[in-house]
């Protein structure tokens, strides 16, 4: 399993374009999901304009499959335009343990 964590800050007045982009991944996403990939999107609670993706995919080959949807591809080209205020850090995590119940 492979899993990978993004956070960055956009300024105020992107956020909203932010979310509005993210839904349009995540509505391709529930459309044509990629099997073996789960994918989510967070804003900080402390700051709303701070935005944490997580990627958990099988293996490598099921992740960059992302990078195929033209979507994501909007997405990272808009952040990128609007010049956030922290730009994005990936971090490769690593699992200890995981229990999912709602």
């Amino acid at each position: 399993m492979r899993a990978v964590k993004v956070q960055y800050t956009v300024k105020p007045e992107f956020a909203e374009e932010n979310k509005t982009n993210i839904q349009k991944v995540m509505s391709a996403l529930n459309t044509n999901p990629i099997v073996g990939m789960q994918y989510s999107s967070y804003t900080d609670n402390d700051n709303p304009n701070t935005f944490i993706h997580i990627n958990m995919a099988k293996d490598e080959e099921t992740m960059s499959k992302l990078s195929d949807l033209q979507e994501f591809t909007a997405f990272r080209m808009a952040l990128k335009a609007s010049q956030p205020l922290s730009p994005p850090k990936q971090t490769t995590l690593n699992l200890v343990g995981a229990g999912f119940s709602m």
